[in-house]
């Protein structure tokens, strides 16, 4: 441990254990410091967990929020994957909870014979919302379900030759000349069939093969890839630049983090290389670690931006926010330099 704190410019356990946060006391006990813990499912009964299961469905999902503006857009799968993120992501629940298996299997039920997940942006195709949802789902416990397998086939299947992954739907790459109008009804409209038109000689895009990546990083077997490894090579090539794509193409985007994750940026790309064996020696690994600890504030936290192109959100959502992403720094240098 004492070598691990080297690596930072501040220590950033002392706010992390004096934060008001059981869950972040918790965690930075258990990850990092690597102390002997009370089991996991005491954290499952905080207040803001019981505060979000109550709002589940019987289907296993969550509601809309508000008037559901487009019929073909699945919101409820939409609002399962925020609720997700918190549930399995941050606190760790797993499919021993009985909320997590009905939540899992309302997922499950999105999938099509093709093998992705879909809805979320109509009858489209959407790796990258199927990455990150089989993402949430291995670490609930299914890496072995055959749905999964199913999914890793539909993904390898959706990559462009470089072997990457668009954002947006791969599907419709290869419609010339799509307005922003025709593309906004295509991802829409229940009424449009899925496109097929796939243009797989356009380069990848890193927001969008970020996403893909973190399913793999926490699979066993899809980890240690060569398609894994080949996506890895690839996002962090971009690392600080500017995408391929217009979506999320600014490089600042690098920069806004989250807590649990949603877009692809410095800390989910690292947080899915470390879980992949990759050295932090490597250089491009190596600058974007060096970035951070020049970056670590006084206070040993990280911001959650340092984007010139985002605000940050009101100041005690930022503190929390700020606590979970530094946290999640921590292990992420903990998992790179576990071996050095």
């Amino acid at each position: 441990m004492t070598h691990l704190m080297t690596k930072f410019r501040y220590n950033p356990l002392k706010p992390l254990l004096e934060s008001d946060d059981p869950a972040i006391i918790y965690f930075t006990r258990r990850d990092i410091l690597e102390e002997r813990v009370d089991p996991i499912t005491k954290l499952w009964n905080l207040p803001p967990i019981q505060k979000l299961l109550i709002k589940q469905l019987d289907d296993g999902s969550w509601p809309s929020k508000g008037k559901t503006k487009h019929a073909g857009v699945k919101y409820s799968l939409i609002e399962t994957w925020k609720a997700l993120r918190f549930l399995i992501q941050q606190y760790q629940m797993n499919n021993t909870h009985p909320a997590i298996r009905k939540a899992s299997e309302y997922v499950f039920s999105c999938q099509t014979d093709e093998g992705d997940i879909r809805g979320i942006l109509a009858n489209q195709y959407a790796p990258y919302y199927t990455g990150a949802l089989m993402y949430l789902l291995i670490l609930a416990g299914y890496a072995d379900n055959p749905r999964i397998e199913k999914g890793f086939r539909w993904l390898l299947k959706m990559r462009q030759n470089d072997g990457g992954w668009v954002i947006g739907s791969p599907g419709i790459t290869g419609i010339p000349h799509l307005t922003r109008q025709e593309l906004y009804d295509l991802t829409s409209n229940e009424n449009r069939e899925t496109v097929r038109a796939l243009d797989k000689s356009q380069p990848f895009s890193a927001a969008g093969t970020g996403m893909v990546l973190r399913a793999f990083s926490v699979h066993p077997a899809y980890k240690k890839s060569k398609a894994a490894r080949t996506a890895a090579l690839l996002l962090k090539s971009k690392f600080f630049k500017k995408d391929n794509w217009n979506s999320y193409q600014h490089p600042d985007n690098w920069l806004r983090f989250q807590y649990p994750f949603w877009w692809t940026n410095l800390v989910t790309a690292l947080d899915s290389l470390s879980r992949m064996g990759f050295s932090p020696e490597d250089p491009d690994i190596e600058n974007a670690l060096n970035w951070l600890v020049n970056h670590q504030e006084a206070d040993g936290l990280w911001k959650v931006s340092y984007s010139r192109i985002h605000k940050e959100p009101d100041k005690k959502r930022t503190l929390t926010s700020r606590l979970w992403v530094t946290l999640s720094i921590c292990r992420i240098f903990k998992r790179f330099y576990s071996d050095f």
